[in-house]
């Protein structure tokens, strides 16, 4: 079975300003692939890209086994769900759903037919003759989304279509794209800059930085052997400390300088690097507990409680680690200024090769 889409050494950009550089993947029938990364990461610039809208300066599009590098938007066979839904205001739901059949020059029966079976499909039934002025939030995007199924395109491009959406409907609506695309099957690209909701909808994610692909992969994947500190980072890693990978004949330790101490290293990507390191690890995988005189052992390191801020499900607080700070959550407040004992589990942290050694190699 062919790619549903593989894009190979893409290149593209505004004038001579170049956003996207050497961008290569490929997609198989049925996939739902999320586009995550920050900001100006080039993201939307690749979905639009891909729908026709810019001209890629170098690099090739085959959809389905055919070349649609050069082809125009209307002869590519996708159709895009847009941020801000896009629809016209002063049609009705069905109105805004034929008017892309009509170009297509369906019949009237065959139209009617199309409609009523999409709108089912999004529990929009009942709305068929409402004016999209009419509408929530929600249900705008779901008339946005039923607009461009009922063309059945090959390719589906939803750019951030949840963004603008409150955080409970956002939830409800993600959830019905997610089963709808698994009903149906049809193939989907996805550019968010929502981690949590790349993770729930995607069956691949591509993390864009600087116009380049960072990493690529399953979620579970990308969450549990981010490669680059930026991945590790951007998937909630976002505690750093830094260290020296020693290797001894009885196993691999690290030191991290921040605490003056020594840790041994099991299952984790340390024990692929030897030297000095950079060190990551998410507030929710490492634990606090009160310090007692017992003395420190294994992963075990003393800080101090610097602030503390309730996140609903836990509470996360702001420890002070030798000379860094780190966020670390905990099921109920530690008082500020309080000693405590933090264990960080080896197979917790992400090792890589600390980043003043890779810029002078």
């Amino acid at each position: 079975m062919s790619d549903s889409l593989q894009v190979s050494e893409l290149v593209a950009g505004y004038g001579k300003t170049t956003v996207l550089n050497d961008i290569s993947f490929s997609i198989k029938p049925g996939e739902f692939v999320a586009l995550l990364g920050p900001s100006g990461c080039g993201k939307t610039t690749l979905l639009q890209v891909l729908a026709g809208f810019i001209k890629p300066l170098s690099g090739s599009l085959i959809v389905e086994d055919t070349d649609i590098t050069e082809l125009p938007p209307e002869q590519r066979n996708m159709a895009m769900v847009f941020q801000s839904y896009a629809l016209w205001p002063h049609m009705t739901v069905f109105q805004n759903i034929a008017y892309a059949l009509k170009l297509r020059k369906l019949g009237k029966a065959e139209i009617e037919q199309r409609i009523s079976h999409i709108l089912g499909l999004v529990n929009l039934t009942d709305y068929v003759h409402r004016s999209v002025t009419d509408l929530s939030g929600g249900q705008r995007q779901r008339v946005a989304l039923a607009r461009a199924l009922a063309v059945e395109p090959s390719l589906l491009l939803l750019d951030e279509p949840l963004s603008n959406l409150d955080a409970r409907v956002r939830a409800s609506v993600r959830h019905e794209i997610k089963a709808l695309q698994k009903r149906l099957g049809f193939t989907a690209i996805m550019v968010t800059h929502d981690q949590e909701e790349a993770m729930s909808m995607a069956d691949k994610i591509i993390i864009l930085n600087n116009g380049k692909i960072e990493q690529a992969g399953t979620p579970e994947s990308l969450y549990c052997s981010p490669a680059t500190p930026f991945v590790a980072d951007f998937m909630g890693a976002e505690n750093k400390l830094t260290g020296t990978v020693l290797r001894k004949n009885d196993g691999t330790e690290l030191f991290l300088d921040q605490l003056n101490k020594t840790v041994p290293l099991t299952r984790t990507s340390g024990d692929r690097y030897e030297g000095k390191v950079d060190v990551y690890f998410r507030s929710n995988e490492v634990s606090l507990s009160f310090k007692d005189d017992s003395d420190e052992i294994d992963h075990q390191a003393s800080g101090i409680v610097l602030q503390t801020a309730y996140m609903g499900q836990s509470y996360r607080h702001s420890i002070q680690l030798g000379g860094s700070t780190c966020v670390i959550d905990h099921p109920v407040a530690i008082n500020e200024k309080s000693l405590i004992q933090i264990s960080l589990p080896p197979e917790a942290l992400h090792i890589y090769p600390a980043a003043s050694e890779v810029e002078s190699a």
